[in-house]
């Protein structure tokens, strides 16, 4: 299996591979938007945080990362390769970002940095799923152009209960334009 583990940076943003000294400032990061988490498959606040990082810390099929703004050497927020497998694709999700880098295109170079970096360790797919109501996630995979290729339906229940939706975006290597 290809090792996906690096820093990769451009401009603002930095993504480190997770490790301790990142989980208290995601903590942080994490309890700037309080009502994001109920459109979010786990709870990243309060005790529920603690569970969260000790399950993605048990996941063997995840490269996570700590989301750094490079400006402020400041941690803002995850994300995850998730699955990698032999077929040449992987996803990117379990995302987070904080308020204070949404809006400024800061996703869009986390986003290519690591669609650059799947792409360039031979991966020929990368696909997003989001839970359907997160408008704001489906509009951003959308704009780095991704293809909706469906919906899973409900296919998860989230930690409030709520039984979700996903949808399933897909963007090819030879569709990635960067």
């Amino acid at each position: 299996m290809i090792d996906l583990t690096a820093t990769l940076e451009a401009g603002s943003v930095r993504l480190e591979p997770m490790a301790e000294q990142h989980v208290e400032p995601l903590r942080t990061a994490c309890a700037e938007d309080q009502d994001i988490w109920d459109i979010y498959p786990i709870n990243m606040l309060g005790d529920d945080f603690d569970k969260a990082m000790q399950a993605f810390h048990s996941m063997t099929s995840w490269v996570p990362f700590a989301v750094i703004n490079a400006e402020t050497d400041t941690v803002v927020g995850m994300t995850n390769y998730i699955n990698p497998d032999q077929h040449g694709v992987v996803e990117i999700g379990g995302t987070y970002i904080a308020p204070s880098v949404r809006g400024i295109g800061f996703n869009d170079i986390m986003k290519k940095l690591l669609l650059d970096h799947a792409f360039a360790n031979g991966f020929r797919k990368v696909e997003f799923r989001v839970d359907d109501r997160n408008e704001r996630s489906k509009a951003a995979v959308l704009k780095i152009g991704a293809k909706r290729e469906g919906t899973l339906r409900k296919n998860r229940v989230t930690w409030t209960g709520h039984v979700r939706d996903t949808a399933v975006f897909g963007l090819l290597k030879e569709e990635w334009v960067g």
